[in-house]
C-alpha cells in the first residue's frame, strides 16, 4: 500500500504513510464536519441563524489553517479530486492514492456520523443540486467547472518555493470560500467528493452522489491537463506539496530528491 520503490521493489507499508492517511483522515473529518455541519447546526438552532456566507467562509478558513497545521504532514490533499491531480501529475505516489482517498472518504462518514449522533436528522448537510427545470446538469457543470478552478490554483500554487507558504493557504482557502459564495445555491460548490459522499453515506441517500463524484473528477483532469499546457515541467516543490515534507518521502529516490522512475529527474 506505500509507494512503489525506483528498484521495482513491491509497495510496502511504513510509518510515514500510516501517519500521512491519518492526517487526511482527520483532516477531512474537520472539514466535513465544519462545511456539513453549517446547515445541520443552522436547522437545529431553528433556521436563520447561520448565514449562506458564513456556511460557505467557515470551510474556507478551516482549510487555509490546516494547510498551515498539517499540509506538512501529507500535502493537506483532503479532497480526492486533489490526489486525483497530484497523482495524475505524476508528482504523487500511485501507491498512495487509494490509502489517501479511503482516509479522507473515512473521514468524512465519521464527522457525518458524529454530527447525526449530536443533533439528530434535524438536516443532513448534503449537497443537493439546485431544484429547478436542468439542475442536475446545471449543478454537474458548475461542479466540473469549479473543481477545475479550485485545483488550478492548488497545483500553481504547488510549484513554489514551500507548499504551506503563506500564498498558498491564503490562495487555497479563499478559492474555497470564494467560489463557495457564488455558486453554492446550484450545486452546493462542494468541489470534493469526500465532503458530499459522506453526509450522504451517513442518511443513506445516494440519488445524486455521482454528480459529486463525476463533476470533480471531471474538473481535476481538466486542471491537469492545463498544467501539461503551461507548465509541463515538473518541479521538486510539487512533490513536497503533494506528499508533505515533515515524513520521510516515498522511497527509491536519486541523489537529488526526485523519484527514479520519474520522467522528469534533472540532467
Amino acid at each position: 500500500m506505500g509507494g512503489t520503490a525506483g528498484d521495482g521493489s513491491p509497495p510496502h507499508l511504513d510509518r510515514s504513510l500510516i501517519v500521512r492517511a491519518l492526517a487526511e483522515l482527520f483532516g477531512t473529518a474537520l472539514l466535513v464536519f465544519v462545511a456539513a455541519g453549517a446547515g445541520v447546526i443552522d436547522a437545529y438552532a431553528g433556521g436563520g441563524v447561520i448565514s449562506r456566507g458564513a456556511a460557505v467562509i467557515a470551510p474556507g478558513a478551516l482549510v487555509m489553517a490546516l494547510i498551515y497545521a498539517w499540509g506538512p504532514l501529507s500535502g493537506l490533499h483532503i479532497n480526492p479530486a486533489v490526489t486525483l491531480a497530484f497523482t495524475l501529475r505524476g508528482v504523487f505516489p500511485l501507491g498512495w492514492a487509494l490509502p489517501y482517498v479511503a482516509a479522507q472518504l473515512s473521514g468524512a462518514v465519521l464527522a457525518a456520523l458524529l454530527l447525526r449522533g449530536m443533533f439528530g436528522e434535524v438536516a443532513s448537510g448534503r449537497t443537493v443540486p439546485i431544484a429547478a427545470d436542468g439542475g442536475v446538469l446545471s449543478a454537474l457543470v458548475m461542479e466540473v467547472i469549479l473543481t477545475a478552478m479550485l485545483v488550478t490554483v492548488i497545483l500553481n500554487t504547488a510549484t513554489g518555493h514551500r507548499s504551506v507558504g503563506n500564498q498558498a493557504a491564503i490562495a487555497v482557502g479563499s478559492t474555497v470560500a470564494l467560489l463557495g459564495l457564488f455558486a453554492s445555491p446550484i450545486s452546493g460548490a462542494s468541489m470534493n467528493p469526500a465532503r458530499s459522499l459522506g453526509p450522504d453515506i451517513a442518511a443513506g441517500q445516494l440519488s445524486s452522489s455521482w454528480l459529486y463524484v463525476v463533476g470533480p473528477a471531471l474538473g481535476s483532469i481538466i486542471a491537469t491537463l492545463g498544467m501539461e499546457l503551461f507548465r509541463p515541467a515538473r518541479t521538486r516543490a510539487e512533490e513536497v506539496a503533494a506528499e508533505g515534507d515533515d515524513l520521510p518521502m516515498e522511497p527509491g529516490r536519486d541523489e537529488a530528491g526526485f523519484l527514479g522512475r520519474r520522467r522528469y529527474k534533472p540532467s
